[in-house]
Formats: C-alpha cells, structure tokens, sequence
C-alpha cells in the first residue's frame, strides 16, 4: 500500500512539473488589460458569501442543538 501512495505521489509530482513549463497567455492578457483583478475580485466575493453562509448555518444548527 506504501508503495501505491508513493508512486501516486511522484506521479502527481512529476505532472504538477510539466504543467509549469509553459507562459499562460491568457493570463498575461487578462492582466495587461486589468481584468484578471476583476475576475480575482469575482472570486473573493463568491467565497466571502459561501463563509457567510457556512457561518450563519452553522449558528443557526447551534440554536436548534440547545433547543432540543
């Protein structure tokens, strides 16, 4: 079973390595033009409300615990 873990994980490695060779257009472009900070924003909010929401539910399971 080590032996599986491990050969998964040089596997993983070795491919996390060949994905970095290259430039990604996209984002050069997207950066030069200004709107990766747009895109980047979009990303923080969508997070910061899926916390909220964790929060608010997690305080609301905590009532109903007390309750019952």
């Amino acid at each position: 079973m080590k032996k599986v873990i491990f050969a998964l994980m040089m596997l993983l490695s070795s491919v996390q390595l060949f994905a970095q060779e290259g430039q990604i257009e996209m984002a050069d472009t997207m950066r030069s033009n200004g709107k990766i900070y747009v895109v980047v924003i979009c990303i923080v909010i969508i997070l910061a409300g899926l916390l909220i929401y964790l929060f608010s539910l997690d305080k609301r399971l905590k009532k109903i615990e007390k309750k019952s």
